[in-house]
């Protein structure tokens, strides 16, 4: 079986030996592949419809590993029991649904010790969950394919969540250096580096560079139709977008000039 560059992304995250419950399975794809390469112990996959249900167990059937991969009908985390499982993975969602899925399945996390999320939207609503639920953001990628730019966030429970956290999102400041060797400053809050990823923002990667200037086009336009209103409501967004705006310019140009 061969996996997307995303989902194989996702399963190098699994720890080895891991108890898998994935949420939104696709087919069982992900569990299929790590039980196969000898990553987990077993799986539950998890659907919300029936139709993707029987096709993830027709592919769990087929691979012969019904004994070990439980295909199950329910919505979000309902699939799983508190303590059955050490990781979830929850991807190819919306950023909002997936923080809807924790809350909801809150208790359901009793005993999971790492999250692999792979919002395709909305990260920073999934950073911020993950920040106040007291999960600590380990790792993250981002990466693209079939033309379209992917972030996967791995969170863990950790003891001392509380104060790793504070010092990932304390605030950085980005130092750049022109081509007269003139610096550049810019100060990264902690809003911002939930926006951008604390990890991706300091990496600054070609990919995490090309969706900012692309998002710079998107924010230009909402912030120019909403600033057309005399409205005041659309007057504060019309502010609020331009900040944004800035902040990504900012941040743009602190990193290309650091490749200079």
């Amino acid at each position: 079986m061969k996996l997307s560059t995303r989902l194989t992304k996702i399963a190098e995250q699994i720890p080895t030996g891991s108890r898998l419950a994935d949420i939104g399975s696709d087919h069982a794809l992900l569990p299929v592949f790590a039980m196969r390469k000898g990553m987990i112990t077993e799986a539950i996959a998890g659907e919300v419809n029936v139709g993707p249900r029987d096709a993830a167990q027709r592919q769990v059937n087929e691979a012969g590993l019904k004994e070990k991969i439980n295909v199950r009908l329910g919505n979000g985390l309902a699939v799983i029991q508190p303590g059955e499982v050490d990781v979830v993975t929850i991807a190819g969602m919306g950023g909002v649904l997936i923080v809807s899925i924790l809350s909801e399945g809150l208790d359901k996390l009793e005993g999971v010790q790492r999250l692999i999320l792979q919002p395709n939207v909305g990260e920073e609503n999934v950073r911020r969950w993950l920040l106040e639920h007291n999960w600590y953001l380990s790792h993250e990628q981002i990466l693209e394919e079939d033309g379209r730019i992917y972030e996967i966030l791995t969170a863990d429970r950790l003891p001392d969540a509380v104060e790793m956290n504070q010092q990932l999102y304390k605030g950085i400041t980005l130092t750049s250096h022109s081509e007269t060797n003139q610096a550049h400053d810019y100060d990264v809050d902690r809003d911002s580096l939930l926006r951008f990823g604390p990890y991706l923002i300091q990496e600054g990667s070609s990919i995490f560079q090309y969706k900012w200037s692309q998002e710079i086009h998107k924010l230009e336009k909402v912030a120019a139709s909403t600033g057309k209103s005399e409205n005041e409501e659309a007057q504060a967004k019309s502010a609020v977008f331009r900040q944004q705006l800035q902040t990504v310019k900012e941040v743009l140009l602190c990193l290309q000039k650091d490749k200079l």
